[in-house]
């Protein structure tokens, strides 16, 4: 049965997940994130730790004309300095300025840290939690008190740890969370240790903040909820520091889906919440994420397939749709008729099982699979492989001739590649020559100077990505290249592949795809 009390979801992106290796925001991107969070229905956002920097500082100072709908945005700092008065503390003071409606404060949980790095005794370690969250109180904040190392604390010395949690509670903390700080711990170990610490502050509300040193972040969260935690601390995509926080993305479907939780109103949304956030901090997507990984309801092996086309439930834990997501089927040298038949229906195509055009599709991709294509993430290139199969894909244009070369002067005053390109669109040769940064920025400049008298739609087309992957890389400099380019015309994106023993020729393969998928569909000009 699921745990009967109302648990709060707590995320802590802005704060917790700027501490990951190469996660930035700027106070724009933060109020950005914070608007989506509250748009999702997170009930608590921490904003970052006033006067810490001048980007979070920005971040409080614009977020006060924030119009929140539904989060309860939170400053987040520590608890007083040893032997300095609460109203007398700087950085409590700032707190105070940030004017959010919540403030929310750790404190020393572990005798080690107390001794060790505050070098203070317990007793005054105690008065600065209970003088801090006192004085906030006064100031008619909501206090949330993350009892930090509270885990490794309690194992090392279980009195004093729960002796900081009562300083809290008597200071008039409105939650405490107990924090997983080193991500150490296993879910037995919070599950226990969770109980020791309700039962000693009982009734006072506990929340839980873990970390995912062990993997373990999601589930000793769940672990806690089961026994009582109210809230859940988290980050989006399990951005934070070392290998991050608990993921709220990997969380949130968890409690509502399997546990039967109803944190968030529209779940639909998470997928798009997960991409937005990757997205302003400039991070690639999981594919493998939970729940919302471009890979998540993804299907390659035939039989897999064969079985989901009939009934999705046979390989899919839940529908795609109730977290945003959308069942994907895979085409490989694993892939059996279903998977064709499964991705020609996606392109409005209608092959028979069975039929000589499937097989010989699925003989094509199992040749090319061999000389190194991957169509998994070249779904663009696959399409035109089934058209062309089909007789229905008409080129562009006939290929000549191309060239490329690289010039540089001895100083380096003169550096440039330039490329030559001889085509024939229907009767009309073309033959042009462009210059760019590289041959494959050279090569995209000649032949789009070549096509764009009859598709003039070519200009609205871009390159947002180029990948370069070695393949039978044991064969070194004879190895073979896999190009992988995902072209752009600002409302939809496709991906192309090309392989070749030489990297121009597998980047032309795609480069040529990328164009002939969009521009094919559309007449040349007149």
């Amino acid at each position: 049965m699921p745990p009967a009390h109302r648990l709060s979801l707590y995320d802590t992106t802005l704060r917790d997940g700027t501490q990951g290796e190469g996660i930035n925001f700027s106070a724009l991107d933060k109020l950005r994130i914070a608007e989506k969070l509250d748009a999702f229905g997170m009930h608590y956002i921490e904003g970052g730790w006033p006067g810490s920097n001048p980007k979070d500082a920005e971040f409080f100072e614009q977020a006060k004309r924030l119009k929140l709908h539904r989060a309860r945005l939170a400053a987040f700092g520590s608890t007083r300095r040893a032997n300095l008065a609460a109203a007398n503390d700087p950085q409590v003071g700032l707190l105070l300025e940030a004017a959010t409606p919540v403030v929310t404060i750790f404190g020393k949980s572990w005798r080690l840290h107390v001794t060790e790095i505050l070098g203070v005794d317990p007793a005054e370690n105690r008065a600065m939690i209970t003088d801090t969250v006192r004085h906030l109180k006064s100031h008619g904040r909501e206090v949330i008190y993350d009892a930090e190392h509270f885990f490794d604390g309690y194992k090392d010395d279980p009195d004093h740890a729960l002796a900081t949690l009562t300083a809290a509670r008597d200071g008039g903390a409105d939650l405490i969370v107990l924090c997983d700080t080193n991500g150490g711990c296993m879910s037995d170990e919070v599950d226990a240790i969770f109980r020791a610490a309700a039962a000693h502050l009982s009734p006072a509300p506990l929340g839980i903040h873990t970390h995912n040193d062990c993997g373990l972040g999601v589930a000793n969260a769940l672990a806690a909820v089961r026994v009582g935690a109210v809230q859940v601390q988290g980050t989006i995509n399990g951005y934070g520091e070392r290998t991050g926080n608990c993921n709220l993305t990997t969380l949130i479907p968890c409690l509502q889906s399997k546990m039967e939780l109803p944190v968030i109103d529209d779940l639909a949304a998470l997928t798009e919440l997960s991409f937005f956030v990757d997205e302003l901090a400039n991070c690639p997507h999981d594919p493998r994420a939970p729940f919302i990984g471009s890979t998540a309801f993804a299907h390659k092996g035939g039989v897999h397939v064969h079985a989901v086309q009939k009934l999705a439930r046979s390989y899919e834990h839940m529908d795609p749709a109730t977290v945003g997501n959308r069942q994907h089927i895979l085409v490989s040298e694993l892939s059996g008729q279903s998977n064709v038949l499964a991705k020609a229906r996606a392109f409005n195509l209608n092959l028979a099982k069975g039929s000589p055009e499937v097989i010989a599709v699925l003989a094509e991709i199992k040749r090319l699979e061999k000389d190194g294509y991957e169509f998994e993430a070249a779904e663009a290139s696959f399409e035109l492989l089934v058209r062309r199969r089909l007789g229905l894909h008409e080129p562009l244009f006939t290929l000549q001739e191309y060239h490329c070369n690289y010039r540089r002067t001895g100083n380096r005053l003169y550096e440039t590649c330039e490329a030559t390109v001889k085509l024939r669109v229907g009767e009309v040769n073309e033959y042009t020559v462009a210059e760019g940064d590289g041959p494959v920025n050279a090569l995209d400049a000649a032949v789009r100077k070549a096509l764009r008298p009859f598709y003039p739609a070519i200009d609205g087309i871009a390159l947002q990505d180029y990948k370069v992957r070695i393949i039978d890389s044991h064969q070194a400099t004879a190895a073979r290249t896999r190009v992988l380019i995902v072209s752009s015309d600002g409302h939809e994106a496709w991906s192309t592949v090309g392989v070749s023993g030489n990297i121009i020729e597998a980047s032309w393969l795609a480069l040529i795809d990328g164009l002939e998928y969009k521009l094919a569909s559309r007449p040349a000009a007149e």
